[in-house]
């Protein structure tokens, strides 16, 4: 097991679109220095690559590509990538911000600076030059679908993928600048969180969107027919969450294409992560042992069927490729014995959700008295309700359960089931800030199977009440977890 995920901690998840500024700027630094003061020591955040339309994190335009919305202008202003004038002239343009600053970076003397990004384009460049034809090529396109752009285009012949590097040398240049200053700013970021003893937790979607510069760029890894159309698709089968299962429309990996080179896609994505995160979770691990593979002219999960994945061979493969990541496996949801052992098997810590410990008996896995060290609990993920809203829908059987538990009658919520947290046995204990701020339901991060209304909540600094975070450090050292 790491040593990261081996000693007991206590973490907040906030998303950086969560952040009152939303971006890499001075309110993560000050988030930073709230984690640190209250004693925890991991920051979660969800995937930050570069979404669709929607917002989601769960469906990027790359597996690597960081988010540009997350670039803080004030940094680049405080670089000299940015004078005054450029900011007044674009003031609500933040693409348009970073391309000036691009500009501006070109017309620079600085040879150390055109040298590191010369560096990072080449430490990149597994990914970043197709993200980079990909991107420009969907902004001609009106951001349709890569699958119905001309087929020159589509199938990247040779000669169109020349004249497109030829003719848009500037826009290509530009949105590989955007990535490294995404990644310098993350990285610095992520060293003030490590001088203070704050630990950076990321999350990898397991399977990548259907439009995505990866599906795009490898095609022949993914099951997709003659016409590069998804032939099955992702999801998961009627659950606690739907009742018509969940379709997520990803593409399905073609497992057999990807272990006969040693999984060199999935190995160059993890190390992406590495690069950014001190640990790691998987999202939907079970779909490393056996995947929901959905008919793709479908319109719901129900119909589909699992279908193994060689996830012994992958994990396998990552820690002899990067023996010392800290990977968390995320095993919510139908899991079988096969997969209960694939985790073990690599000591890897599954996932504890409180909201669902109590409406069962004495066996549910989600008690806290059941929860097992190489765990990381949660009151609830983002894809909960917030905690005070899930306490005030309970009926009276569950209330009834859980005070019981809790051994008060009047339990103060959410607080009290954030101690509970963080008085159990896992090793790692998260809490989302919005049980921190003791936010009700019209706070929640996302309602699965939904696609409206989603990864818009966001904090104040006026939210965190007197003493509160007083409290929750006394809690995180009472509980041993500072």
């Amino acid at each position: 097991m790491n040593n990261l995920l081996s000693q007991r901690r206590a973490g907040i998840l906030l998303h950086i679109t969560s952040l009152p500024s939303g971006d890499f700027g001075k309110d993560a630094l000050r988030f930073v220095d709230f984690l640190h003061e209250a004693g925890a020591s991991v920051w979660q955040t969800l995937p930050l690559n570069m979404p669709h339309a929607d917002g989601s994190p769960y469906q990027c335009l790359s597996a690597h590509a960081g988010n540009p919305q997350f670039i803080s202008i004030s940094s680049l202003q405080d670089q000299g990538l940015l004078s005054d004038e450029d900011i007044a002239h674009l003031v609500d343009d933040k693409q348009g911000l970073i391309n000036q600053a691009f500009v501006n970076f070109e017309a620079q003397s600085n040879i150390n600076l055109k040298e590191h990004f010369e560096s990072f384009c080449q430490q990149h460049v597994n990914w970043l030059h197709d993200f980079s034809l990909f991107l420009v090529l969907r902004q001609q396109f009106q951001s349709t679908g890569w699958n119905l752009w001309p087929d020159a285009y589509k199938h990247r012949e040779a000669l169109t993928m020349k004249y497109v590097e030829h003719e848009f040398a500037h826009q290509i240049a530009a949105i590989k600048f955007t990535q490294y200053v995404f990644f310098q700013q993350w990285h610095a970021l992520k060293h003030y969180a490590n001088s203070k003893n704050v630990y950076l937790f990321g999350d990898i979607p397991i399977f990548v969107a259907f439009d995505s510069a990866d599906v795009w760029a490898k095609p022949e890894l993914f099951k997709l027919d003659a016409e590069r159309n998804a032939t099955v698709i992702a999801g998961v089968p009627p659950d606690y969450f739907s009742a018509v299962g969940q379709r997520w429309g990803n593409p399905h990996y073609d497992w057999q294409a990807m272990e006969q080179d040693g999984f060199k896609w999935w190995l160059e994505r993890i190390s992406t992560q590495h690069e950014l995160f001190d640990m790691v979770r998987i999202d939907h691990f079970r779909g490393l042992q056996a995947a929901w593979e959905i008919p793709a002219e479908d319109e719901t999960a129900i119909n589909g069927q699992w279908v193994l994945a060689p996830g012994d061979a992958l994990l396998q493969a990552i820690k002899q490729h990067l023996p010392d990541i800290a990977l968390v496996a995320e095993d919510l949801g139908i899991i079988t014995d096969e997969v209960d052992e694939l985790r073990n098997k690599y000591e890897l810590p599954g996932m504890k959700i409180l909201h669902f410990a109590f409406d069962g008996g004495a066996d549910n896995p989600y008690l806290p008295q059941n929860i097992e060290p190489n765990s990381v609990v949660y009151t609830g993920t983002h894809d909960n309700d917030t905690t005070l809203g899930w306490y005030n829908a309970l009926d009276d059987h569950q209330r009834y359960h859980l005070h019981a538990h809790l051994d008060n009658g009047t339990p103060s919520m959410p607080f009290a089931l954030v101690e509970t947290a963080l008085a159990c046995n896992a090793n790692l204990a998260i809490v989302p800030m919005q049980d921190l701020l003791e936010l009700d339901s019209t706070h929640r991060m996302n309602i699965p199977g939904t696609a409206l209304g989603n990864w818009q909540w966001r904090f104040d600094w006026h939210q965190i009440k007197s003493g509160m975070q007083q409290r929750t450090a006394e809690l995180i050292h009472k509980y041993g977890r500072n």
